[in-house]
């Protein structure tokens, strides 16, 4: 692959993987802009773990926290990392078994078109514009039950849809369900964790197997390395904005994104 296209596309995914904007949707359509072979999933996968890492290194004392709180677990104790982790958990599974079901099934990238993309991005940004503007901020991670992080995970399901944003949905329901802003934000952002692992994981498996597209294993790490330094600007970024001016922002380009590639494809 061309190194300038590896450039783009670890850029566009490390500045888009934690904003509620479709990280999946930008790389698919970067190829298409640019009028180069599409990436495949692989090359989508491994940018994915460089915002893995990206996320670990930001919100460190969280993960610290929540390792302390499972060692804890042992001596039958239960600590806020503890519980957070324990949300953590319950959220996850809808999406892994559903993304599972998927990818056995073949259907991994059925959804992988611009016209898709275009839906879910205009369709998704109405219930996040509605839930941050009408939703209460009285939750926060600390304060928030197994019932919430079943819902969020649950909402997770919407993000094997390309442009529906799996940070969007997740901070979508985080605060249709009463979460704070930057709550929202960080629970969104530390349920991506075991998702993206998994993901990983399965690139791992097509690389064993030779699969993964045109990529070689070295365009994957310098999409994985320029990825990381870009997702972890984002994720700086992303915080200090829905502090100050919550999820508008985010809205808009959604919308601007959306009617962009409508007129794209009519063109």
């Amino acid at each position: 692959m061309l190194f300038t296209q590896l450039v783009i596309l670890a850029l566009v995914q490390g500045l888009t993987e934690f904003l509620p904007v479709s990280s999946s949707a930008h790389l698919i359509l970067a190829p298409i802009v640019m009028r180069l072979e599409d990436q495949g999933p692989l090359i989508d996968v491994m940018a994915h773990l460089g915002s893995l890492f990206a996320v670990l290194v930001y919100f460190w004392r969280d993960i610290r926290d929540i390792a302390i709180g499972k060692l804890a677990w042992l001596s039958g104790k239960m600590t806020p990392g503890g519980r957070l982790a324990l949300m953590v958990g319950v959220a996850t599974p809808p999406v892994l078994i559903m993304a599972g079901l998927l990818y056995f099934a073949g259907m991994a990238d059925t959804l992988r078109s611009p016209a898709v993309i275009a839906g879910a991005t205009l369709v998704f940004a109405l219930p996040l514009w509605l839930a941050d503007r009408y939703g209460p901020q009285v939750k926060t991670t600390d304060t928030m039950g197994f019932r919430e992080a079943i819902l969020i995970g649950v909402a997770q399901l919407f993000a094997l849809i390309p442009g529906a944003s799996r940070s969007g949905v997740t901070m979508t329901a985080g605060r249709a369900l009463g979460l704070t802003r930057s709550d929202a934000a960080r629970f969104s952002m530390l349920m991506s964790i075991p998702v993206i692992a998994a993901f990983g994981l399965v690139a791992g498996i097509d690389l064993a197997r030779g699969e993964g597209g045109t990529a070689s294993f070295s365009d994957g790490l310098i999409v994985a390395g320029l990825s990381f330094v870009s997702a972890l600007a984002s994720i700086w970024v992303l915080m200090r904005v829905v502090e100050k001016l919550g999820f508008l922002p985010f809205v808009i380009y959604r919308l601007l994104l959306g009617a962009a590639i409508v007129a794209f494809l009519v063109m």
